[in-house]
């Protein structure tokens, strides 16, 4: 959005980060079945690092048809385009949305699934993950607790 203060940087191509997170939660003491443990939380964290660069805004119709087109093919659905907007207000939103492309030089990623623990501690906590409400896509989370070399 133009009113986005990273975009008055933007004149000239800026050093960036973008941290992207993955699926997290809550890990109980009790989930371990083993004695002087304390609560903790399980993460997956990224952290790119590259030049950020303002596109020109001509470039905006397409950026947008391709990638909502990725998206909404995968819906069962009939796809939404921008073709099914008025053409004035389409306009009106292509003005304000800016495009910017990273050109990603540095992959930093950390995750905490508790693999420092035995299997079976390990094992026992990803079961009670799995239905637990306490963080975002505590399912994925618990199956990468399971195998967390994969």
């Amino acid at each position: 959005m133009r009113s986005n203060p990273i975009l008055r940087r933007l004149e000239t191509p800026q050093t960036a980060v973008i941290a992207v997170t993955g699926p997290d939660g809550y890990i109980s003491p009790d989930w371990y079945e083993t004695a002087d443990q304390v609560p903790t939380w399980n993460y997956i964290a990224i952290h790119l690092r590259g030049t950020l660069t303002r596109l020109p805004q001509d470039d905006m119709h397409a950026m947008l048809d391709h990638q909502s087109a990725h998206f909404e093919d995968q819906l069962a659905k009939q796809p939404w385009t921008t073709d099914k907007m008025a053409p004035a207000v389409l306009e009106k939103m292509m003005r304000q949305i800016v495009p910017c492309r990273m050109k990603v030089t540095q992959i930093d990623g950390t995750w905490k699934l508790n693999q420092n623990k035995p299997d079976d501690v390990r094992l026992r906590a990803a079961d009670n993950v799995e239905t637990s409400t306490l963080g975002s896509d505590t399912q994925t989370l618990a199956h990468l607790m399971r195998h967390p070399n994969t």
